[in-house]
């Protein structure tokens, strides 16, 4: 029984950006690094996903921040007042 071949994420990183390129086809990114076609389309569809989904997790994040922000100004804000009230009185 064969054992079955693991790469390293480094590998498969190198592997996808040059698929991502698109001046080599998949046939013949997979014979320069003896790995079958359907390797390599894997490793480029998980790359674009994986990017996909860092761009939307930055934008959600970002959206979350500014969300954050304004409570925090409102807070101080009131922080403020009451502080100003305290001193005065």
């Amino acid at each position: 029984m064969t054992k079955r071949r693991s790469f390293s994420d480094k590998f498969k990183a190198t592997v996808a950006l040059e698929a991502l390129r698109g001046d080599k086809t998949a046939q013949e990114i997979a014979a320069k690094h003896k790995i079958h076609p359907t390797q390599v389309t894997t490793w480029k569809r998980q790359a674009i996903d994986g990017l996909t989904r860092e761009c939307s997790d930055k934008a959600r994040r970002t959206e979350d921040n500014e969300a954050e922000v304004k409570e925090l100004h409102a807070k101080i804000g009131k922080l403020a007042v009451e502080n100003d009230f305290y001193h005065k009185g």
